[in-house]
């Protein structure tokens, strides 16, 4: 996820840190004052009420409901304690949840209906209900609902599965216990009884049995640690805290009751606006007030609540949706062939049913005393017809019976068999091991099992920077204080020797991650009494305390020694609190009223008197504190371009210039920035703020503007401390992976929030940049420049490719454009959209700064909208999430350090950006070429038996008579060739993954549509018009005139068909597993036993007949003429493609077979230019 210190990360999205984070162990406490004076300021001598902060996120708007102002009217009343006034009005929703789909009642009709939703189900119902009727029946009725009926039950039977582990798991969960207060005490209740309103007690590592706002905790101060793994993936504890108003309360031994006012259900877990009537008191709730369904207690003995939401109307239940749905290109394009097929099926029929009307014409006096037609029935003495139904509606109903006939024409197993494939294939790369993460112990995941083959298509890749391209873990590097630069870093020395004795200097504290410090800065640090001491001291202060850090204590195995570990959600802040106690400033303790930071040695407390979290309009947060000196301080930290708007410069304009000149050669290292400032409060600005404060905090409709108004109104007039400086390292294996990419042919476009100087830093570090690239650069801050900057760059682009190329010919000058989020503001969604679109297009690197999260799903639907190129995007946070949605083809999340909010909208997730290569360049083109040919053999194979039939037919009178039996014509896609072309569709490899890897270029088949496409389907029907021929023929001439039977001969086709098409498949295999062998020759060994098999039966036609034609010299002739008849044409265009026709992929398995030097650095001359592509 992308971010700027903890303020850049919410620059370009609305993030919703809690006030205080943690994750193990338990908050350092004050109470060992030892030989370190603990002061504290008693606001009681100033008049001056202690406010705590209000709850964050609630000023922050733009993540669903929670952040939509609403009124009283659609507000929900939860009376504490007496669920009956509560659900007297309006039943809430009990909290027992139901995750299955079906019922017993239900799940026939409801499974069937959503089946059905296929539309060649239908199609294959239709046909089933056809060959009920007796005028139409050919096959065995039995026989012809098989086909269906076998898939609907494998589908069902999954289904029924899945749904009966889903029942079991909501019993188990419904029947879970929680301690309900009932007539004053707590009794046990399951979790399905409780009804909102109810108060509820949790314990130590219990989970949360529904959303409820806190009202007590074992914590004296009001804290309570949750862990939110279950709801949003994140392992950190987060803080959650009760109000002081209900903190002090015993709800066993005294009455509580009050009025929750609070918003309606929604899915947003980041949010929640509330309203708490006790005592005659109007207090605010928000986020930090309200612990979740699935929310495990850790670290806290025990919590009393109050259920706002329960049920199916909690936030987890909300957000329980599965993975997302989407289907891909190639299946797309497969609908087009597939009513190419049905237009031949309906024009075989048409042929037969025209045919067989001027046969009955020609034949109209034959057809009283005709065997097959006879309309006369003389067995009863009486002369009576048969139903024979006239010309017109004879040729009609054979019609019908063509259509059932051919029927498997349209292939109904390639729906299954690509599923399984697609099963098959998200197995593999699940378990291949170059896309495993040590560091997080975590393997690639597919969550969306339908789109496999669409990594191998990818044009465009967009992705984030910070967490995605970068590690997401901040070192802090330099700051320039007081207009100093301390960035020499030559002489940096790790703080091992800092350390916090406590009293009796028994235990002795050291910060968890060292980090290295400027001696130069840390002797400043300790000169308390010069002006830069002075700046220095102010400076680290306001990094110890603005923020929402948690300091916790981690046992070594030294008993002396404890180790402070500070949790929280942004890396950028952990990164700042740990160099200020490098530098001597320890934050030590933090609750929901005050901080306490050992300054030098000496340990001071300071009451937070208010807390302004970010939010992406001010771009910066702030906290008031009282200072041990009784002076009232606020302390602003932000981006630059926020923080400078809001500086003071009427003061310290040369340390201001000085600090401006310091961030941009920062920037321009790659660092990442952040500017702080600070500005004394009088008592009265005090007193105001504190009045405007409580008045916005507790209003239910606007709250989140009014807070926004009153953090503007007191972060103005700062006076500029300094700048901060974070290292943010790049992932191991990004600048080859991009290299990669892009020598694959495939655009990277990187979106940032960062500021421009440190996204051209990474672009060169990374490779994304390089020094040959000619880079165009736009940053306007109005329509009419921007219009001018693209036009200018459009004929900048138009003349280097009209330029002459280099010398070796086939190079061009590269493109790279970079543009900023002001920029964009006014491009998106405006009539020049449509030159962005024609510039970056002929740019072969994007690169996007200062971007807000809409913004990076503008940029995305930019290209979707525009061409058919196949878009990817990959991030890593939460402001990802619309990125990685409005790629409709691929969205991939990144595990990393800002949460799972990414991977949870993603269809594909994975440890690091580097396994995208493996991922696009290996798997993607296996599974592309795989299932591109798997769907082309289906076809092939299913017509193939097709017009053995429709042959058949021409020579039967046009009757639909047929030879193969029923029981082979249905098993012929069923069984006899459907395990080879699964068993293929998921192991075989055209390429090995070593050739892949090291010739990019090969990836560039998929964006082609090489191994599927309009042609090679036509090509595929030549060739099996042709096959159908030669396996029909070679039987029929040679038994032309002998006494074997139609049901002998039929059992030759079926042997000979099938022997064929596993021949055919195995003329393409690339790689032979044992697996491969025994699909495709345990096929043919199959189909020959169910044939003997099902003549053996007496009741079904064609008794015995196998065994009169097996037997004789004829029948193996024929059945190896039909095998070479028909592949050998095949064979030979195969040979003189491969030896005539050169492609990348036949190059590189020639290299690969030979393995020959020469050949190989041929090959690397032989491939396509990527970058020479036509733009489409």
């Amino acid at each position: 996820m992308d971010s700027h210190s903890q303020i850049e990360v919410n620059e370009n999205s609305p993030q919703f840190p809690d006030p205080i984070r943690s994750s193990s162990t338990r908050s350092i406490l004050s109470k060992a004052s030892g030989g370190h004076s603990l002061r504290e300021v008693n606001f009681s001598e100033l008049g001056l009420k202690p406010v705590r902060h209000g709850s964050r996120g609630a000023e922050s708007e733009g993540f669903n409901a929670s952040y939509k102002e609403i009124h009283d009217d659609d507000a929900r009343l939860i009376y504490i304690n007496d669920p009956e006034k509560t659900n007297e009005k309006f039943e809430f929703a009990g909290n027992s949840i139901r995750t299955g789909k079906y019922s017993v009642l239900t799940f026939l009709p409801r499974n069937l209906f959503e089946q059905f939703h296929r539309v060649a189900y239908i199609y294959f119902l239709v046909i089933a209900v056809l060959n009920q009727l007796p005028q139409l029946a050919v096959f065995g009725r039995g026989a012809s609902i098989m086909p269906l009926a076998f898939v609907l039950l494998v589908t069902a039977v999954k289904d029924a599965y899945e749904d009966f582990r889903r029942h079991r798991s909501d019993k188990i969960e419904n029947s879970r216990l929680a301690w309900v207060l009932v007539d004053e005490k707590f009794q046990q209740v399951r979790w399905k009884d409780i009804r909102v309103g109810e108060i509820i007690r949790v314990c130590a590592d219990e989970t949360l049995p529904c959303d409820m706002v806190l009202l007590s905790t074992s914590d004296s101060t009001g804290v309570a640690y949750v862990q939110t793994t279950n709801l949003d993936g994140e392992s950190n504890l987060k803080t959650r805290y009760a109000k002081q108003e209900t903190q002090m309360k015993n709800v066993e031994n005294e009455k509580i009751s009050g009025l929750i006012k609070c918003e309606k259900p929604n899915r947003n877990i980041y949010g929640f606006q509330a309203n708490l009537d006790v005592d005659g008191k109007h207090i605010s709730l928000g986020p930090s007030n309200i612990i979740l369904r699935g929310c495990e207690l850790k670290n806290t003995e025990w919590t009393v609540g109050v259920a706002v939401f329960a049920g199916r109307e909690t936030k987890a239940m909300l957000n329980n949706s599965g993975a997302p749905s989407k289907r891909s290109r190639l299946e797309t394009s497969m609908n087009r062939e597939i009513i190419f097929l049905s237009i031949f099926l309906c024009a075989l029929c048409t042929i037969v049913s025209v045919l067989h009307g001027i046969w009955l014409r020609h034949h109209k006096d034959e057809l009283d005393l005709m065997q097959f037609y006879r309309k006369k029935d003389y067995s009863k003495g009486d002369e009576e017809n048969y139903k024979y139904y006239g010309w017109g509606m004879e040729v009609f109903f054979v019609f019908l019976m063509s259509v059932i006939v051919f029927q498997i024409m349209i292939p109904i197993s390639l729906y299954i068999s690509m599923e399984l494939v697609r099963v098959g294939q998200a197995f593999l790369m699940i378990r291949d091991n170059m896309m495993y993460d040590e560091a997080s112990s975590s393997r690639f995941q597919c969550r969306a099992l339908n789109i496999n083959e669409d990594l191998g298509q990818i044009k465009y890749v967009f992705s984030d920077k910070t967490g995605t391209l970068t590690e997401n873990k901040m070192e802090f590097q330099c700051a320039s204080i007081g207009g100093i630069d301390y960035s020499s870093g030559n002489g940096g020395v790790e703080d091992g020797q800092i350390r916090i004795l406590d009293r009796g200097g028994a235990q002795v504290f050291r910060p968890k991650m060292k980090v290295k410090v400027d001696p130069e800065l840390l002797n400043t640090s300790k000169r308390k009494h010069t002006s830069e001491g002075r700046h220095v001291h102010d400076f680290f202060l306001a990094l110890a305390a603005c923020n929402t850090i948690v300091p916790l204590t981690v046992e070594t195995p030294d008993p002396v020694v404890k180790l402070i570990d500070y949790q929280g959600e942004s890396p950028d802040e952990q990164a700042l609190v740990y160099a200020a106690a490098a530098y001597g400033f320890m934050l030590v303790e933090r609750t929901s009223g005050h901080i306490v930071i050992d300054v030098q040695g000496e340990r001071q407390r300071f009451n937070v008197l208010g807390l302004h979290e970010f939010d992406s309009d001010r771009k910066r947060m702030s906290v008031i504190l009282g200072c041990p000196d009784k002076a009232i301080k606020v302390f602003v930290k932000g981006a630059d371009t926020s923080m400078f708007s809001v500086i003071d410069r009427s003061q310290n304009l040369n340390v201001l210039k000085a600090t401006e000149t310091h961030i941009q050669t920062y920037s321009s290292k790659g660092l990442r920035t952040l500017v702080v400032g600070v500005r004394e409060l009088s008592s009265s600005e005090f007193e105001q703020w504190q009045s405007s404060y409580e008045v916005a905090s507790t209003a239910l409709m606007g709250r989140a503007s009014l807070l926004r108004k009153v953090a503007n109104n007191v972060e103005h007039h700062l006076g500029i401390l300094g700048a901060s400086a974070i290292e943010d390292k790049l992932q191991q294996g990004v600048p080859e992976a991009i290299d990669s990419l892009r020598t694959a042919g495939i655009k990277v476009w990187v979106l940032t929030g960062d500021k421009q100087e440190t996204a051209i830093s990474i672009g060169y570090s990374s490779k994304l940049l390089t020094s040959k690239m000619t880079q165009i650069v736009i940053n306007n801050n109005s329509l009419e420049s921007c219009r001018k900057s693209l036009i200018e760059a459009l004929v900048v682009s138009k003349k280097l490719a009209d330029a002459p190329s280099g010398v070796s010919g086939n190079c061009r000058c590269q493109l790279g454009l970079i543009i900023d989020g002001t920029s964009l503001v006014y491009i998106l969604d405006s009539e020049l959209e449509e030159q962005l679109f024609e510039l970056a297009s002929k740019c072969d690197v994007v690169l996007c700064c200062r971007v807000a999260p809409l913004q990076k799903a503008g940029i995305v639907a930019l290209i979707k909208s525009r061409t058919d190129d196949m878009t990817l995007a990959i991030g890593d946070g939460a402001n990802d999430v619309s990125m990685i949605q409005m790629a409709d083809v691929v969205g991939i999340g990144i595990s990393g350090q800002e949460g799972r909010q990414a991977v949870m909208a993603s269809d594909f997730a994975m440890g690091q950006f580097k396994f995208l290569v493996p991922l696009l360049l290996v798997h993607g083109h296996w599974n592309y070429n795989r299932m591109s040919y798997m769907i082309l053999y289906n076809f092939y194979r299913n017509a193939v038996f097709v017009l053995i039939l429709f042959w058949y037919v021409l020579f039967t009178s046009y009757t639909l008579t047929t030879a193969i039996t029923d029981w082979s014509s249905v098993l012929y896609s069923v069984l006899y060739t459907s395990v080879p072309t699964i068993i293929v569709g998921v192991l075989d490899k055209d390429l090995s993954r070593t050739s892949l890897l090291k010739h990019p270029q090969l990836y560039g088949a998929g964006q082609r549509q090489e191994s599927y496409n309009g042609k090679l389907f036509w090509v595929t029907m030549l060739d099996t018009l042709w096959q159908s021929v030669a396996a029909f023929f070679v039987p029929f001439l040679a038994y032309w005139g002998s006494s074997v039977d139609g049901s002998s001969l039929g059992d030759l086709w079926t042997l000979g068909v099938v022997v064929m098409v596993n021949i055919h498949l195995a003329m393409d295999v690339t790689r032979w597993y044992w697996m491969t062998h025994a699909a495709i020759w345990g096929s043919i060994i199959a189909t020959f036993l169910c044939v003997i098999a099902i003549d053996m039966l007496p009741f079904l036609p064609g008794y015995w007949a196998i065994f009169h034609i097996v037997k004789t010299e004829l029948f193996w002739v024929c059945l190896s003429l039909i095998t070479i008849g028909a592949l050998l044409p095949r064979f030979a265009v195969k040979v003189f493609v491969q030896y005539f026709g050169h492609n990348d992929i036949q190059i590189a398995r020639e290299a690969e077979k030979f393995g020959n030097s020469r050949r190989n650095s041929q090959t690397q001359i032989e491939m396509h230019q990527i970058f020479d592509l036509p733009q489409r």
